[in-house]
């Protein structure tokens, strides 16, 4: 039981720490990040950054490479992202008409940081 307690534990800070090099390339890229791990009734989102007037839902996925990670969001999981995402726009002057996208961030074992913009399509 220690052996698995000591790997959650190990995901959860790589976890964090994709998180974080992510919202510092958001950082750079202008952005501000308004929230780490938000949670709603529908589900968590990552990170929520803010890009002028636009709210950017940002999913991060990590793993030994690019497409590995990518490979680790499903469609069932984009749909908890969406409920999510709904709620969190409820509180937006603007509510559900607010500019807005969803963003997968990839992170692979070296620690680098992919970025697609937009990785539902248009919303």
């Amino acid at each position: 039981m220690i052996g698995r307690q000591l790997r959650g534990a190990n995901a959860y800070h790589a976890g964090v720490a994709a998180e974080q090099s992510v919202a510092v390339d958001y950082q750079r890229r202008g952005c501000r990040i308004a929230h780490t791990r938000w949670r709603g009734a529908g589900g968590e989102i990552d990170l929520i950054a803010r890009d002028g007037r636009s709210v950017v839902f940002i999913e991060v996925k990590k793993s030994r490479t690019f497409d590995a990670a990518a490979q680790r969001l499903g469609r069932r999981q984009m749909d908890r992202l969406c409920a999510a995402a709904a709620e969190f726009l409820e509180g937006e002057p603007a509510g559900q008409l607010t500019d807005m996208r969803f963003d997968l961030a990839l992170v692979d074992g070296r620690g680098a940081v992919h970025i697609i913009e937009n990785a539902f399509g248009e919303a």
